[in-house]
C-alpha cells in the first residue's frame, strides 16, 4: 500500500467519526446542512491523522483521542469556509465543490464556522469524559490547540495574510512568520497534542513539535507550488488565485525551484525528529513527510 493510499485509510476512519459528531445536537437544519457541507466535503485529514498517529506511536490509544483528533478538523474547517469569504480570499471553489457562502450565503456561512470553532472544543473535552483519557493531557492539549488555533497562532496568521495582499517587497523572515501562524501552527499542535495525548516525555512531545514545524512549513511551500504549476481541477480550488489576489508567496519571492528545494530541506529537518522510533507508524509519518513534497515533483 502506497503512502497515499494508507492517508486515505486512515482518512476514512476519521471520516466515519466526523459523520457521528454533530448528530443529535439540537443544531438548526440549515446551519447543521451548512456545517456538515464543509466538514464532510473530503480532503486529506492531515491534522487529525497525525493526532492519531503520533498519539500511537508514543504508546498512546488513537480510539480515546479520535474525539480530540475529529476536533482538529472542524477547527481547519472553519478556517477555510472564514478565508473563503469575499471580505477575505473571496474563492467561488473548495475541495472542487462550491464554497460554503456560495452553496448556502453568507451569513450562514459566517455561522457555521463559528460553530465548528465551538463544536471543537466541545470533541477535545469529549476524549476525557467520554472516551476515557486522562484529564489532565487533554487540558494540556487543549491549552496547546487554543495557543495554536487562536489571535497568535492560525487567526493571527490570517491576519497578517491580509495585510500583506497586494503589498510588494515582504522580506522572506516576515511571510515565514505568517506561514508559521496560518499554517504550521496547527500541524505543529496536531503532533504535539498527539504526543501530549499518549502521556509521553517532554522529549518526544518536543520531537514532536520539531515534526509538526518542519512539516508545516514545507506543506505551504508546497501549496504555494502547486498554486503556480496545478489546476483547478486538481487542486479543487481556482489554480493561481495567490498571483491574482496579490498574494505574497515562497515562488513569488525564490522562484519554483528555490522553493521545492527548500521544501525538501524542511522536510529533510523533519525526518531527523523521527530518527529515535520504531514500527509502523514511525514508518507511515516518514513516508507521509517524503509525500507532501512528492507532490510537486
Amino acid at each position: 500500500m502506497t503512502v497515499k493510499e494508507e492517508l486515505a485509510r486512515r482518512a476514512a476512519l476519521v471520516e466515519e467519526f466526523l459523520v457521528t459528531c454533530l448528530k443529535d445536537r439540537g443544531i438548526p437544519d440549515r446551519l447543521l446542512a451548512s456545517m456538515e457541507y464543509s466538514l464532510l466535503a473530503g480532503g486529506k485529514r492531515l491534522r487529525p491523522v497525525l493526532v492519531l498517529s503520533w498519539c500511537g506511536m508514543l504508546g498512546g490509544e488513537p480510539d480515546k483521542a479520535m474525539p480530540f483528533a475529529a476536533s482538529m478538523e472542524c477547527i481547519h474547517t472553519y478556517s477555510l469556509i472564514h478565508d473563503d469569504l469575499p471580505a477575505m480570499d473571496d474563492d467561488d471553489l473548495r475541495r472542487g465543490k462550491p464554497s460554503n457562502h456560495k452553496q448556502f450565503d453568507e451569513a450562514t456561512a459566517i455561522l457555521a464556522g463559528d460553530g465548528l470553532l465551538t463544536e471543537a472544543f466541545g470533541l477535545m473535552s469529549a476524549a476525557s469524559i467520554v472516551r476515557g483519557l486522562p484529564a489532565d493531557r487533554v487540558l494540556k492539549a487543549i491549552f496547546v490547540l487554543a495557543q495554536a488555533a487562536g489571535a497568535g497562532g492560525m487567526v493571527g496568521g490570517q491576519a497578517v495574510d491580509m495585510e500583506f495582499t497586494g503589498r510588494t517587497g515582504v522580506p522572506l523572515p516576515e511571510l515565514q512568520r505568517m506561514h508559521a501562524m496560518k499554517t504550521g501552527a496547527l500541524i505543529t499542535a496536531a503532533c504535539e497534542c498527539g504526543a501530549i495525548l499518549a502521556g509521553a516525555p517532554e522529549a518526544d512531545v518536543a520531537n514532536a513539535r520539531e515534526f509538526g514545524r518542519n512539516i508545516g512549513v514545507a506543506f505551504q511551500i508546497v501549496d504555494d507550488v502547486l498554486d503556480v504549476v496545478s489546476d483547478t481541477e486538481t487542486l479543487g480550488k481556482p489554480a493561481g488565485s495567490d498571483e491574482a489576489m496579490g498574494k505574497t508567496t515562497y515562488p513569488a519571492l525564490m522562484g519554483l525551484d528555490k522553493s521545492k528545494q527548500l521544501a525538501v530541506e524542511y522536510v529533510e529537518t523533519a525526518l531527523t525528529h523521527l530518527s529515535g522510533y520504531y514500527g509502523g507508524e514511525q514508518e507511515f509519518l516518514w513516508q507521509l513527510a517524503r509525500y507532501i513534497v512528492d507532490r510537486v515533483y
